[in-house]
């Protein structure tokens, strides 16, 4: 069964979510805030996505960082700060179990799971 992380009052994950359920398609939904993420997660979702694919830059949670957290990132660091600030991770992460996908666009979701 598939599995959609993210956060649960997240317009793109809400858009995400409608769809598999208008499409019949089987999901559990892990939300980042109310059931974790572990940095093992993180980890995982980064070697197949890439970190700094699943950083969102434009989120309010980045802005909110200080000059000196959003200077010279390397993989490690860009980690740590999503795996304290879940916010600053792409949402939503769909795990289909044979490939991630990050963000939501219905006809990447049609063409891969249907």
């Amino acid at each position: 069964m598939a599995v959609l992380y993210g956060i649960k009052n997240c317009d793109t994950v809400k858009k995400a979510r409608g769809w598999l359920d208008n499409n019949g398609i089987a999901y559990q939904f892990h939300d980042y805030r109310a059931d974790g993420l572990t940095a093992e997660q993180l980890q995982h979702f980064a070697a197949d996505l890439g970190w700094e694919t699943m950083l969102n830059r434009s989120s309010t949670s980045w802005r909110q960082l200080s000059a000196e957290q959003q200077a010279d990132l390397t993989e490690e660091k860009a980690l740590q700060l999503m795996l304290g600030i879940p916010t600053l991770i792409k949402r939503p992460i769909l795990d289909t179990g044979s490939e991630l996908l990050i963000g939501f666009k219905p006809d990447i979701y049609q063409a891969k799971l249907t």
